[in-house]
């Protein structure tokens, strides 16, 4: 049965009698959008990039002094933010292996016809969908050596998690994995049953063993969306400051978010600290085309 596609408005339409053609009414949704954006996005990036290049402190009423990339040059000569830079590039590595290996292992074993499927998805999704303070107040009591619950269960006593500063990144990495693992898992659903069951089959006649079938069928096919969580995961842990900052306070847990916070917040350095969000921008940035870039390849096989 042939349907009618309405390019036009429709003459008895209220639209139609106050006179609004396609392009007003486009225009009537799209430019609210684009003010909005401007206003609160565009506007204060471009705003905090003028105020790297000054020794702007916002605690005075002195006017701010261009200095060119001297903000810039100090950041990068100063061992101690690179140092920073280390403590969050460690985190990354260790949260998001942890949370692709979890999501994607857990995502393995909810691909098949299993009681209650929907009901067990939904509550393993049900940590990624609370809030990052509640996460790292709930973890902290967990973690509590008196009487949290970690310690009980694997009988080390009164181990100190929060307070040892060898363990503390890791015991922040632990939270966040159990946080966003979730997040993998459903992307990996996704790419999983997206999977045609024809290759299975095929791989089953030939004989091919499990170990065959995972990293020549479902690894490469699956690897497109596995990659786009990666990235996704990356910048979110690149950026991360609640749960570090909720969880310790030990110079070994001190993420570049939180160098950045006590930068802008504590020393008043504003110049300096919009210099800080900018060279951790541009990082962000170089990392997601590193990935971008490597998935496309990864599309192309």
């Amino acid at each position: 049965m042939a349907t009618t596609v309405m390019t036009t408005l429709d003459p008895k339409s209220r639209a139609a009698s106050r006179g609004l053609s396609d392009i007003s009414i486009r225009n009537l949704f799209i430019i609210p959008t684009i003010v909005f954006l401007i206003v609160f996005n565009i506007f204060p990036l471009l705003y905090s990039l003028g105020y790297s290049f000054t020794d702007f402190r916002a605690s005075t009423n002195a006017p701010a002094n261009f200095v060119g990339l001297a903000n810039y040059r100090a950041l990068l000569n100063d061992p101690f933010i690179w140092s920073n830079f280390a403590i969050t590039a460690k985190y990354v590595i260790v949260s998001v292996a942890g949370q692709v290996l979890v999501g994607f292992g857990v995502a393995m074993l909810l691909n098949r016809a299993i009681p209650f499927k929907g009901l067990i998805t939904t509550l393993l999704l049900l940590p990624m969908m609370l809030s990052m303070a509640v996460v790292g107040l709930f973890w902290k009591l967990l973690y509590n050596p008196s009487w949290g619950v970690i310690n009980y269960v694997l009988g080390l006593g009164n181990f100190e998690w929060l307070s040892n500063p060898d363990m503390a990144l890791y015991a922040i990495a632990i939270t966040d994995i159990w946080m966003w693992s979730p997040f993998v898992m459903l992307l990996s659903l996704a790419g999983l049953s997206a999977v045609p069951k024809h290759l299975y089959e095929a791989a089953a006649i030939d004989r091919a063993g499990p170990f065959y079938t995972f990293f020549r069928i479902t690894l490469p096919l699956v690897a497109p969306i596995l990659m786009i969580a990666i990235i996704f995961r990356t910048m979110e842990a690149f950026k991360t400051f609640d749960l570090a900052y909720i969880l310790s306070s030990q110079p070994t847990t001190e993420v570049i978010s939180i160098r950045l916070y006590k930068m802008a917040f504590q020393e008043w350095q504003t110049g300096m600290s919009c210099a800080l969000a900018y060279i951790v921008l541009i990082m962000v940035l170089a990392i997601t085309n590193i990935y971008v870039k490597y998935l496309n390849k990864v599309k192309e096989r």
